[in-house]
């Protein structure tokens, strides 16, 4: 692979990052952090890329980023969620925003490894093969998380 500038990694990748980690949280700031996250961690690697794709391999980080933030939530007993604004703003208003918030919600719902799964073949469109290696599976596995998410999310519909 030829060497890439970080500031075009950065502009390349980061809102496909940011969006993985908001569709996984279900949280803008908690999404935002992760994405800061992924990216020190990707410029401070010292190890070669072990996925097939650059993309991949910053989902892989964000992917476990939030599984280890949240293995060190349930240890500290649950945070308090962001406020509520209890004004009506614009995107209360806005049917998209609503549809959004719901599929956000539905999401929250499946296994933390059928979302990702699901979320790099569907959002990023990437092959299984890459989503195989980034989340540790067998591409035959990954194909099963991706369709039984599916089924999932069509019988919270």
């Amino acid at each position: 692979m030829e060497p890439v500038e970080f500031g075009q990694l950065y502009e390349r990748y980061a809102a496909d990052v940011l969006r993985f980690a908001l569709y996984l949280t279900g949280s803008r700031s908690e999404a935002e952090d992760i994405t800061s996250e992924t990216f020190v961690r990707a410029w401070t690697a010292s190890d070669p890329i072990r996925v097939g794709t650059v993309k991949a391999y910053l989902f892989m980080i964000a992917r476990n980023l939030h599984v280890d933030w949240r293995r060190r939530e349930s240890r500290h007993g649950d945070l308090v969620t962001e406020p509520a604004d209890p004004a009506p703003g614009p995107d209360e208003k806005s049917a998209d925003r609503s549809a959004l918030r719901a599929v956000i919600a539905a999401l929250q719902q499946l296994p933390e490894i059928d979302r990702a799964a699901l979320l790099m073949r569907t959002l990023e469109d990437l092959p299984y093969e890459s989503i195989a290696a980034a989340l540790g599976l067998s591409t035959a596995a990954v194909r099963v998380k991706v369709h039984r998410a599916r089924l999932k999310l069509a019988a919270l519909r």
